[in-house]
């Protein structure tokens, strides 16, 4: 299973260091064809999208490497340092565009555009490849977790509608001469980066500082802990995300008269059912002597 989903998330990966590549190329020469500044939004946003999925790529290949002697519990959390980095680039991808916006709308004559149908195209095949790209990217972050590949999602997922936009502006520019609508249309794409930015640093600080899994999840892992058989309670569960794994520690409670080898196939029973359940997750069971045989407690 785990090399399954290092090789999901590799594809995904590669995927989208390619797309950035080749939308990069594309917008470069657009933007020399038409001088549009939402076209420049759109080409600086692949740009960074281009760095920050070399960073995931770099982050996927060292999260993949299996624990050893200094890193017990594995090398998960380079996938949240490459998520903090990536949260950092487009923030200050945003704060370019939108001064850059802000400039031109402030400035007293006008910008003027050029060939504007050119950069219409360039945007259309832009949006298509990155419609694929985001539903493979979906793909994979649903069934592997993986907090770098769903950040890369986001931000291209972002990406859509400053594109969509920017063929409107170009569209106005071109029919009524209505350049100004470039930089509205390009200040409103930074604001969404910024957005989306805040987002990713936010959930790659709380993996960084220990916060727990999603409460669903633990809710989850109890209900499966209160109804497995021989379970009489259970109690201090704790849960940690290190990137896309997830650290779980939980006691249960046995008949402490029951032989050894009955009350370790309980534990281990229990366990595999998490893992089934969540396979991301890494599960230790702690095994305590039931206070009172009686109904189930937790």
């Amino acid at each position: 299973m785990a090399s399954e989903q290092t090789r999901l998330n590799l594809s995904a990966g590669i995927a989208s260091v390619c797309v950035a590549s080749v939308l990069v190329m594309l917008k470069l020469w657009a933007l020399g064809q038409t001088g549009s500044l939402s076209v420049a939004a759109s080409l600086a946003d692949s740009a960074m999208d281009l760095m920050v999925s070399l960073m995931a790529m770099a982050a996927i290949f060292y999260a993949a490497k299996p624990a050893d002697e200094d890193h017990a519990f594995g090398h998960t959390s380079a996938e949240d340092l490459a998520s903090l980095g990536q949260a950092l680039f487009i923030l200050v991808s945003a704060g370019v565009i939108g001064v850059a916006a802000v400039q031109r709308l402030l400035a007293p004559v006008p910008e003027t555009l050029s060939r504007e149908g050119v950069g219409m195209g360039v945007m259309a095949v832009s949006i298509l490849l990155t419609l694929g790209l985001v539903l493979w990217q979906g793909r994979v972050a649903k069934r592997t977790g993986n907090k770098v590949v769903a950040a890369d999602r986001l931000h291209y997922l972002g990406d859509l509608l400053p594109n969509i936009g920017a063929i409107a502006s170009l569209w106005a520019s071109s029919a009524f001469g209505l350049t100004s609508v470039d930089s509205v249309v390009a200040l409103a794409a930074a604001g969404m980066l910024a957005l989306g930015a805040m987002r990713i640093g936010r959930d790659a600080f709380n993996a960084l500082m220990d916060r727990r899994a999603d409460p669903v999840v633990i809710s989850g892992i109890e209900s499966i802990a209160r109804d497995w058989p021989g379970v009489k309670g259970y109690h201090d569960i704790k849960t940690r995300t290190a990137g896309s794994r997830i650290f779980v520690q939980i006691h249960i409670e046995l008949d402490g008269g029951q032989p050894l080898r009955e009350a370790h196939a309980i534990g281990a029973g229990l366990r595999r059912a998490i893992l089934k359940a969540y396979p991301q997750a890494d599960v230790i069971v702690h095994k305590d002597v039931a206070n009172d045989p009686g109904p189930k407690k937790h």
